[in-house]
């Protein structure tokens, strides 16, 4: 479904769109026997059973990679909701899977990833409620991946943030804005921090790149990615999942060391993803 990613020009209501000359992997992530332009890797996702992890995870293996799923609860890796009704929500299964359980925040549980064999790229994408895994998980946890990434000298990483966070802050809607400052107001110091740390910090010297996605859904991938300077729209966390492979597994990626923000849907309009999934029945 996805024959290529486009970053597209927007100019809605207060939206500019950054061109960029970003074209994602020729491969579709819901067909087997597609095209890619690059070798298959081996991949580590932490956060694997989340909701935007999963989708990475699935797409890696649907296009030949071989992945590592590290997970609080590896029994809830589950087929995303992106797949269609089929099959989300069912036990994930690969012969290219293997999962790691453990507390991201524990760097020896870390360790166990990087421990059979060499990993080529990794991808981030931690989550859950802060009242379950503290105010500083995002930090700690990063920290000990980095930390276990320069240990066996992999270099590429990609780590989903926010739209909201460092010089993004006026991407933010409103309404987001005022979530960030109150109810989202811990988080999001949590994600600022978790960036200092490949800005400013040990992960400085790796090939990172820091994905601020807009609005996300639980929908189908639509293959579209914009690159924005403006406001943000929405985005599909498949389609963020795409942008994520792009940067830990194409060669030219051209947003290395960098933090992009990226949505489907630009313009003065924020639409939230509100089904049950998205609201937390899986983990982020």
């Amino acid at each position: 479904m996805v024959a290529r990613t486009l970053v597209a020009l927007l100019c809605l209501g207060s939206s500019t769109a950054f061109i960029t000359p970003f074209v994602g992997r020729v491969h579709s992530a819901r067909n087997t026997g597609s095209c890619v332009t690059m070798m298959a890797g081996n991949i580590a996702v932490f956060g694997g059973n989340g909701l935007t992890g999963s989708e990475v995870v699935y797409q890696a293996l649907q296009r030949g990679d071989k992945v590592t799923a590290f997970c609080r609860d590896p029994s809830k890796l589950v087929y995303p909701p992106g797949v269609g009704v089929t099959k989300a929500g069912t036990p994930l299964s690969n012969e290219n899977l293997k999962t790691v359980q453990g507390t991201v925040t524990d760097l020896d549980d870390v360790r166990k990833v990087f421990s059979n064999g060499p990993i080529t790229g990794v991808a981030i994408a931690l989550g859950g409620k802060t009242k379950d895994v503290g105010t500083t998980m995002l930090t700690d946890g990063t920290s000990n991946i980095i930390t276990a990434m320069k240990e066996k000298g992999v270099k590429k990483v990609a780590t989903v943030t926010s739209i909201g966070t460092g010089d993004s802050e006026n991407q933010a809607p409103f309404f987001f804005k005022v979530l960030m400052y109150t109810a989202m107001k811990s988080i999001f110091a949590d994600k600022n921090e978790q960036e200092k740390l490949f800005f400013d910090g040990p992960g400085q010297d790796l090939d990172f790149t820091i994905v601020r996605p807009g609005g996300l859904t639980v929908e189908p991938p639509t293959g579209v990615i914009n690159v924005i300077k403006g406001e943000a729209g929405s985005i599909s966390r498949a389609d963020v999942a795409d942008f994520i492979l792009g940067a830990i597994s194409d060669k030219d990626f051209p947003y290395l060391k960098q933090a992009p923000c990226i949505s489907s849907v630009g313009g003065t309009s924020w639409v939230k993803d509100r089904s049950g999934a998205a609201r937390g029945e899986m983990a982020k």
